[in-house]
């Protein structure tokens, strides 16, 4: 009667941790795809509540506050800091809306399509190219909010370039990387449950974000932020080094896909994706080069591809196009992986 009592509790508890489990795989999955849903139609929330613009006044005031210190400690703080911060706030909110799973689920999607942003991307780049057939310089000044270069006198096919550079690095840090994290924390929360993990599910793609808009503010070798800005730079740089390889080739199998070429996409990905100072942004603006048979030049800091032919304003269109199938590429893959890796589980 023991053995029999016993083995009853066990398929008891065997069967709430399956319910537990899918509901968990269950909320994660409606969550992303309604927080993509939100950043694809209704774009960024107003900045006044903007959690990154709210970052950036945190990492602002520790900056303030650390920036005097003469070594590399300073960043060090700065991050420990800031992370520190968003976590708490974050904490209180949870706490807040914890109470009601409705009110949780609304902020949770909201949330998270904070993290990444997939319309401003592919906006901003469709809007550069109609200021550019419109007059060059509404363009320059365009694309001076993009890229830190002087645009004061780019010539056209520089104006491409540098939007189409802007573009296709993001990929990564703008949706790749944040959605990779979000998608591997939850895996990591299905098979070893914690306490408060939607919490955790949430701080993981925030403070990637956080680390990205660090990295934005503080990451510059100038006299002022040479100090300061080397640890946040260095744990963008740790962040992105698997996010932005996988993106590069996301890019390399849309080519094929849409018919572009595919082929000297991954080639130019191979040769020049480590000519740029930073280790992670070549991958994706290689391959796109690569694919359009087009060069992308900064000025005295890169040459990525070949010039196979003139740069134009429409291969701005072609860019988008390709980083746009990308995206959805990659966002089916991972839901499909997710999915399998919960099955098998």
């Amino acid at each position: 009667m023991i053995e029999y009592n016993e083995l009853i509790n066990e398929l008891i508890l065997a069967n709430v941790n399956d319910i537990v489990s899918l509901k968990l795989f269950l909320f994660v999955i409606f969550i992303f795809i309604f927080s993509l849903a939100i950043d694809v139609i209704f774009g960024e929330l107003p900045g006044v509540v903007h959690p990154v613009v709210i970052m950036g006044s945190i990492i602002s005031f520790f900056r303030n506050i650390f920036i005097n210190i003469k070594n590399k400690i300073s960043g060090v703080l700065t991050v420990l800091c800031a992370s520190f911060a968003v976590g708490i706030i974050l904490f209180i909110i949870y706490l807040i809306c914890k109470i009601n799973i409705v009110l949780l689920f609304v902020l949770f999607t909201i949330l998270l399509s904070s993290t990444y942003s997939v319309n401003m991307l592919l906006q901003t780049a469709i809007d550069v190219k109609n200021d550019l057939n419109e007059d060059i310089v509404k363009a320059r000044n365009s694309v001076s909010y993009l890229v830190s270069r002087n645009t004061d006198e780019l010539t056209e096919s520089f104006i491409v370039s540098a939007v189409i550079e802007s573009l296709t690095e993001n990929i990564t840090d703008s949706y790749v990387a944040p959605i990779l994290y979000f998608f591997i924390f939850a895996l990591i929360v299905l098979v070893y449950p914690i306490n408060d993990h939607l919490y955790f599910l949430l701080l993981v793609p925030m403070l990637y974000r956080l680390s990205n808009t660090m990295d934005a503010m503080l990451g510059y070798k100038t006299d002022e932020l040479v100090h300061i800005g080397f640890f946040p730079a260095k744990i963008d740089d740790a962040l992105n080094y698997i996010p932005s390889r996988i993106a590069g080739m996301f890019v390399v199998i849309s080519a094929f896909i849409i018919g572009l070429d595919g082929k000297n996409s991954f080639n130019v990905m191979k040769r020049d994706a480590r000519k740029c100072p930073s280790p992670n942004s070549g991958y994706t603006m290689a391959s796109t080069a690569g694919a359009l048979n087009i060069q992308l030049n900064k000025k005295d800091t890169y040459i990525l591809g070949d010039s196979n032919k003139e740069i134009i304003a429409d291969d701005i269109s072609k860019a988008v196009n390709l980083s746009k199938l990308s995206i959805v590429l990659f966002t089916i893959t991972i839901i499909v992986l997710f999915t399998l890796v919960y099955v098998i589980l």
